[in-house]
């Protein structure tokens, strides 16, 4: 489907110079002199290069669109990562770069979205949130409870969070995986 360059939106996923891109941010500029253009940071879905890119206003693109297919997560063995099908069973197995600082976050038999481009895997996409053990967090320092101060905690998976004060070792929490940041306390 093309699209003009004006209606390209960060999240976009883009056919350019033979990859697949995705716009990550987006800036339209009207100089005084001259023609309108779009200046576009994206992101290849392949190799992972960054590339900033001006199109001019009147410039179209390939809009693509993804294939999205519900997998789970089996087990890590290294850096790779085997995923099944949870519709015809057939398992494959990535890298764990594919995911980047979100790999983490797995757990044996999370459900996620897989984006395929002709058959191939490009990303996939984790729950938002999930809960996690605290396995060891630093000592509220007396005094420090009456303004909105944060420790550091570690997580079973070694992640290190941000939380509040009141919270301590061996307490369950619900994480933004993407953030890697504290949400709440987990119910």
């Amino acid at each position: 489907m093309k699209i003009n360059a004006v209606e390209i939106r960060p999240g976009n996923i883009l056919e350019y110079e033979g990859g697949i891109w995705r716009a990550v941010k987006i800036q339209h500029t009207q100089p005084g002199k001259g023609g309108a253009y779009m200046q576009v940071e994206m992101k290849n879905l392949i190799d992972g290069r960054k590339n900033n890119v001006r199109f001019r206003s009147a410039e179209s693109l390939e809009k693509v669109r993804l294939e999205t297919t519900d997998f789970q997560f089996l087990f890590r063995e290294g850096d790779q990562l085997t995923f099944m099908d949870k519709i015809n069973y057939e398992q494959i197995t990535l890298d764990a770069g594919i995911l980047g600082d979100a790999a983490a976050f797995l757990q044996d038999g999370m459900d996620v979205v897989m984006e395929l481009w002709e058959e191939r895997p490009i990303s996939v996409q984790l729950p938002d949130t999930i809960e996690a053990l605290i396995v060891e967090a630093d000592a509220v320092v007396k005094g420090q409870t009456a303004s909105s101060s944060y420790k550091p905690a570690i997580l079973e998976n070694g992640v290190r969070v941000m939380v509040p004060p009141h919270i301590g070792a061996g307490t369950r929490i619900v994480v933004d995986v993407y953030e890697q940041t504290y949400v709440r306390r987990a119910d």
